[in-house]
């Protein structure tokens, strides 16, 4: 526990403007980023007599080691950097609301040439217009289906509209009437377009325009005796009126608002919105979150407002914000939203009327979110504090493991040698630590042998940071010599095998690029600077380690940390067979009764990291399997090899082919042509492949698998 007095600015020292200050840890990282119009009453504030703190925010000061800031021009700035810096350096001490599920929105592509409705879910698009969000995916189905009848926008994927173009057939909807065919032609381009621009106009509650323009047209064609359009013209206004009706009108006067209601205790707080547009409840969303600092209610409103509009611009952002108690600085946090619409933006309290009744139900929902939450948590908090002690105690632990890290290594009869490591936190998964490796130090499949060299390559990252950032130094300094029995410091070696792999560079995705997307995204901050805040690849030690595997594994892993002098670190392996953890230098394995929710936790984390690594294992292989012989033939580049099999059809008719057959390729010369047929030779072709379903063997595909 670091005293606050040790790293206090002296007096004069902070300036008197407004801006945003840091406080970070021994270890550099930032964990608390707030804003202030005056810098130096505001950081004052946190450096009296902790006995007046309150306990949360005397836990975020003894636990910083040094506190910084930066000046800037206005509150609106201030705001807007704390609001970066929060997003980026996610400090353990804000609050951080985690919406309780993914929402699904309805989208209209309008990026594209034909735009296309559909059900989206993450991150905005530039581009896309969104509507909702919605409950469920089910319900914007069901609007969806009403709506086509009027407007019959596109809805098919990418190649279901490709195929449809070369075939020249449109889709089931096409020929029901419930898509206007752009994929065969039967509308233009522009004609799409203006109906997919009506369909957006209707959504965003512009709804009497039409209604009354199909009530006109049927009248019309009644009169003109045309019953079958008239009848049609009235089906389409019914389906209107219902896909209006699954929205009731809450406020006359047609407003856009957001509304925005909060229930808290002493530990924790849910936050419910609802999305009104044109007067109709558009959608719902809850968020709950842990007053980890001491917050109020316009605290906590301010942070949503945050991080509800942060990303957020245009009419994304409503004309109104009605919210249970107005920000601290309401003037700053009103000037920022109407920055972000480009136009006004009223926040305020609603006090009187529709608005306030709605509130009301607003509130009623965030109290009930927050019982449910409990209820559901309540459990979940008791059985991870047991599991985790239950662990300390089996392992003789002086503290119970809150940072525990499991590895295990896959790989299919020796081949792909790869391996994992997850990270557990608390008893929860933290999948943004989770790592991946290539076993790069020696051929073959030798469990124990992989396992010491992850270890090693995973501690030595660790100690290189500790070196890097002078962490290092200061334990020798402050032990009197080398920071464990294993000899006099020394520059820790990177080692032949190298870091772990960002996600996606073993399977051949370029630096950056996820790769096959494992759901995980394992995260590497390859250009982080050493005191930029940023969590560094292996910058936090665990309490536990846990390895997949028996005594052979455990001892292996004991010995890659002893190697590198590191003597703090628990060690502990879970074998599969009958479920037995092994300690270091034990003959005997410590057996966890069966009911025990420490062995459950270990075995959760264990079988966290068979399936990370067997993920990562599989992609591998997969992509070794996707290889073809004429990667090996140089200089034959992508597009002629392409070319080759356009031509040919298969790599298989391709190696039946002759030189000169070949050397009718355009772009394929006399010596290409010899150096390609060379290779096939080369190659044994692979065994073919059976469908399992039915035994039919399958001819190669196009794709130049052999």
């Amino acid at each position: 526990m670091a005293d606050p007095s040790s790293y206090r600015p002296k007096p004069g020292q902070i300036p008197d403007s407004p801006g945003v200050y840091r406080f970070r840890d021994e270890h550099r990282r930032v964990i608390y980023v707030g804003k202030a119009k005056n810098l130096r009453q505001r950081v004052a504030n946190y450096f009296q007599d902790l006995a007046g703190l309150h306990p949360r925010t005397r836990t975020m000061v003894t636990t910083a080691a040094s506190v910084e800031w930066t000046v800037v021009s206005t509150e609106v700035e201030a705001l807007q950097l704390e609001y970066s810096w929060i997003k980026e350096f996610d400090p353990r001490f804000n609050v951080k609301y985690r919406d309780d599920k993914s929402y699904p929105y309805l989208a209209v592509t309008l990026n594209e040439e034909f735009p296309r409705v559909q059900v989206m879910r993450g991150a905005k698009k530039k581009g896309v217009r969104y509507f909702g969000p919605y409950g469920h995916a089910w319900a914007i189905r069901e609007t969806v289906d009403l709506m086509l009848r009027v407007f019959p926008v596109r809805t098919c994927s990418a190649g279901v509209f490709k195929n449809a173009e070369r075939t020249g057939r449109p889709c089931l909807l096409g020929y029901i009437g419930k898509c206007s065919a752009p994929c065969v032609g039967r509308v233009t381009p522009e004609e799409h377009r203006e109906l997919a621009e009506d369909f957006c106009d209707f959504m965003a509650g512009r709804t009497g325009t039409y209604i009354r323009r199909l009530e006109k047209d049927m009248t019309q064609a009644a009169e003109e005796m045309e019953y079958e359009r008239a009848a049609r013209l009235r089906d389409d206004a019914g389906a209107l009126r219902r896909a209006m009706e699954k929205s009731a009108v809450v406020l006359a006067d047609a407003t856009d608002a957001d509304l925005i209601a909060v229930a808290e205790d002493e530990l924790e707080a849910a936050l419910q919105i609802f999305h009104v547009r044109g007067g109709r409840v558009r959608g719902q969303r809850g968020w709950v979150t842990d007053k980890v600092e001491a917050v109020d209610t316009s605290g906590l409103v301010e942070h949503a407002l945050q991080q509800l509009y942060g990303e957020e611009r245009g009419e994304a952002v409503p004309k109104e914000v009605l919210v249970p108690a107005l920000p601290e600085d309401t003037e700053a946090v009103s000037q920022w939203l109407a920055e972000r619409r480009g136009s006004q933006v009223s926040l305020r309290i609603p006090q009187r009327g529709d608005k306030k009744d709605l509130m009301v139900t607003v509130q009623r929902n965030a109290q009930q979110a927050l019982g449910l939450h409990k209820t559901k948590r309540a459990s979940d908090l008791t059985t991870r504090s047991r599991a985790l002690e239950e662990i300390a105690e089996a392992l003789g632990l002086d503290t119970a493991p809150l940072r525990i890290e499991c590895y295990d290594v896959s790989h299919l009869q020796g081949d792909d040698v790869v391996a994992s490591m997850v990270v557990f936190e608390d008893g929860l998964a933290r999948k943004s630590e989770y790592r991946r490796f290539q076993i790069k130090g020696f051929e073959g499949q030798d469990d124990v042998r992989s396992m010491h060299e992850v270890i090693g390559r995973r501690f030595r990252r660790y100690l290189q940071d500790k070196e890097r950032t002078g962490e290092w130094e200061e334990s020798r300094e402050t032990t009197g010599g080398a920071p464990s029995d294993a000899g006099p410091p020394r520059p820790v070696p990177a080692g032949p095998a190298g870091d772990a792999e960002p996600l996606g560079a073993a399977a051949g995705a370029p630096p950056g690029s996820t790769g096959a997307r494992e759901e995980d995204a394992a995260r590497e901050d390859e250009g982080a600077r050493e005191d930029d805040g940023r969590p560094k690849r292996f910058a936090y030690p665990p309490q536990l380690v846990v390895v997949d595997g028996g005594q052979p594994q455990v001892a292996a892993a004991r010995r890659a940390l002893d190697e590198l002098g590191i003597d703090d670190v628990a060690v502990c392996g879970l074998a599969k067979r009958l479920e037995e953890v092994w300690l270091p230098d034990d003959d005997d394995p410590v057996v966890l009764p069966r009911s025990s929710e420490g062995l459950y936790l270990l075995q959760r984390v264990r079988d966290e990291a068979h399936r990370f690594a067997i993920t990562y294992q599989r992609a591998k292989r997969a992509k070794r399997i996707r290889s073809s012989p004429l990667d090996d033939v140089a200089g034959l580049g992508e597009t002629r090899k392409q070319a080759l099999i356009k031509h040919f059809g298969s790599v298989k008719k391709l190696r039946q082919a002759t030189i000169d057959q070949i050397c009718e390729v355009p772009g394929i010369g006399r010596r290409t042509a010899e150096s390609v047929a060379a290779a096939l030779a080369t190659t044994a072709p692979a065994a073919p492949a059976v469908n399992m379903a039915t035994g039919e063997i399958m001819e190669e595909d196009d794709g130049g698998s052999s």
